[in-house]
């Protein structure tokens, strides 16, 4: 097991964990009990990296990147384009950390490629943002590794309007919008953006 499976372990215990090696980047997949069950894709040794964080964002240099997934998703059914999207996206993430020498944290948003397709059929949104754990803010708070402090980020989906309003507002009214609409960092295939009418038609 990896030196975060161990850590990992301590907290859900290691029948609850999968090592998945034969991807990009190595990863793991967590069975968690937590208002519900859910699936957990997360990156295992990203946090080897230590990012280029500025001075304020030290305490912030290793982190793991995560998807939390709805418990009725067949992550192994690599054909169902409507799910294989996540292993595409993390390995991406993921592999663009450990080569560039730069960081990635709370607030930070991407466009999902130059063209922004939607992420699939059923997954409608077109930029990612990521977070601190919203609805896994007690499993997934910080953990010591190897007296390194790791610390778990989520990858979010959002729409393109949703985009533009982070952009314009800033994060803090931005996770405000999504908070008061219930949106955590659980995927769901259903959601529609948290943002009304008013504002969109401003932005055309």
């Amino acid at each position: 097991m990896s030196d975060l499976s161990i850590e990992l372990s301590k907290r859900i215990g290691a029948h609850r964990i999968q090592e998945l090696n034969h991807f990009d980047f190595p990863l793991l997949l967590l069975d968690v009990e937590w208002k519900g069950k859910l699936q957990v894709l997360m990156t295992n040794g990203l946090s080897d990296k230590v990012m280029n964080t500025p001075d304020s964002e030290v305490e912030n240099n290793r982190i793991e990147l995560y998807f939390c997934l709805p418990s009725y998703w067949d992550i192994h059914d690599l054909e169902n384009e409507n799910m294989n999207w996540v292993f595409h996206w993390i390995n991406r993430l993921a592999n663009y950390l450990k080569n560039n020498d730069t960081w990635l944290g709370h607030g930070h948003t991407m466009q999902c490629g130059a063209e922004m397709k939607s992420l699939s059929p059923t997954m409608r949104q077109n930029h990612f943002i990521l977070s601190n754990p919203i609805l896994l803010e007690e499993v997934l708070a910080p953990i010591e590794i190897q007296n390194q402090t790791v610390r778990f980020i989520s990858i979010i989906p959002i729409f393109e309007d949703e985009m533009d309003y982070k952009q314009g507002k800033g994060t803090f009214k931005f996770m405000q919008k999504l908070a008061n609409k219930g949106v955590t960092e659980k995927l769901d295939d259903f959601r529609s953006t948290v943002l009304k009418s008013k504002w969109r038609l401003i932005k055309r």
